[in-house]
């Protein structure tokens, strides 16, 4: 490893920055997801055992225990509960549209490493031939191979680094998205069920 570094030129510093952010971002999300996420199932029928009691304030207090983006749903709906079904769909499609692009925060990034990371390998490759033929030309045919071996090396070694980090990095995008996705599905059920029990409620 620390050959490889001292051997990549200073493109690969900056590619190994961009996996540093890359992980970060994955871990980052990855847990936050991970707090997101909980049994709406059960979730919702605590509320509405709540809500046949009519206490209101006891199913506030649930959702506020649990500030994650299913609570906040049913809050919002309890809130506006007294305003009609038009009403509160329209506030939960308000939330909803809030909640999602707070979801997906930071996953444009950790997809731009993806992206860029094999392209900055390719900027290593192409700087290290720079080196080999500017070698060549200095030397002409009597050039020693150490002095070309250093320009292959660079190459060599971005090209490889660029796609070890591109590769996970575009896993765990679209593990990430599958993660949101079935958040945003939860979202959406949690939505149309609570917005029953609602306006039955009323």
């Amino acid at each position: 490893m620390p050959h490889t570094l001292a051997e990549g030129g200073w493109v690969i510093w900056v590619i190994v920055v961009t996996s540093a952010v890359a992980l970060a971002v994955f871990l980052e999300r990855l847990l936050q997801y991970h707090r997101d996420q909980i049994n709406s199932a059960e979730f919702l029928n605590g509320v509405r055992n709540i809500l046949k009691r009519d206490n209101i304030v006891e199913a506030l207090a649930i959702c506020d225990a649990t500030p994650v983006p299913v609570p906040r749903l049913v809050k919002t709906a309890i809130l506006n509960r007294d305003k009609g079904r038009d009403a509160v769909r329209e506030a939960l499609e308000d939330a909803g549209a809030w909640e999602v692009p707070r979801l997906e925060a930071k996953l444009n990034l950790l997809a731009t490493i993806a992206q860029i990371a094999p392209l900055l390998g390719l900027l290593g490759t192409v700087l290290g031939f720079v080196e080999v033929f500017r070698a060549v030309q200095n030397e002409g045919l009597n050039a020693h191979v150490g002095l070309l071996a250093g320009g292959i090396w660079q190459a060599l070694n971005c090209t490889a680094a660029g796609l070890a980090v591109s590769i996970p990095s575009y896993a765990g995008y679209n593990y990430l998205v599958g993660r949101v996705n079935t958040i945003v599905l939860d979202m959406e059920q949690v939505s149309s069920e609570i917005l029953n029990i609602v306006t039955v409620q009323t």
